[in-house]
């Protein structure tokens, strides 16, 4: 029997290495994980790097307030002046595939998605420190001093809600930090409830002609 997936909400604050913790865990484990990662719809410009639907499915305002109309949205936003928003239908049917979903989102979807979907696991990923978090703000070299500043406010304010998730990752190590996250996924599919539901014949052989018994 096929066992529904499991939905991964996975925030930090910009600049803490969530991005390049995903790509990299979906790049080196996604061909042995039955794994997926939404891609949001967004209204902000494509920057250098970005591709189409695959960074974000880029769209205009216009767009993306007729998907709001037809309730098209798990949940979304608005940051920076931009519209964020994660599909409805492409998660559902991917979870119901058996697929665990990641939703790269911020603390405020993160609350409407545990409203929808209460069974949604929750992870936090921390920088090291303030000092780190703005160091590589600025090494990415695309924000000027004021816009790093506004980006750091903001990052305390996301930072104050990590005591609603479940599981918080320190990246400080790249490499423990990518352990970590793909270690609560590979353990929360070890749970009994799930593996009895992908095993269910084998459990059954393994049980067939045992009489339960009083121990």
């Amino acid at each position: 029997m096929q066992a529904k997936g499991c939905l991964y909400i996975v925030s930090a604050p910009s600049g803490a290495g969530k991005s390049s913790l995903i790509d990299a865990l979906l790049n080196r484990f996604a061909s042995t994980m039955p794994l997926k990662l939404s891609i949001s719809h967004t209204t902000r410009e494509m920057r250098p790097g970005e591709t189409q639907d695959k960074s974000y499915h880029f769209i205009s305002n216009q767009e993306f307030e007729a998907l709001i109309e037809r309730d098209a949205f798990y949940e979304y936003a608005k940051v920076f002046d931009h519209y964020y928003g994660t599909s409805k239908e492409i998660v559902e049917q991917w979870l119901n595939e058996g697929f665990d979903v990641l939703l790269d989102i911020d603390w405020q979807g993160a609350r409407i998605i545990r409203e929808k979907t209460p069974d949604a696991k929750g992870i936090f990923i921390l920088p090291p420190s303030l000092e780190e978090l703005q160091s590589r703000l600025e090494k990415r070299g695309r924000d000027n001093a004021e816009v790093i500043a506004s980006r750091m406010d903001k990052a305390k304010r996301e930072i104050s809600h990590f005591d609603e998730y479940d599981y918080l990752i320190v990246n400080d190590n790249f490499d423990e930090a990518l352990l970590a996250l793909r270690s609560i996924i590979l353990a929360n599919r070890q749970k009994r409830e799930q593996q009895q539901l992908i095993h269910e014949d084998l459990i059954n052989s393994l049980l067939q002609d045992y009489v339960a018994q009083d121990d």
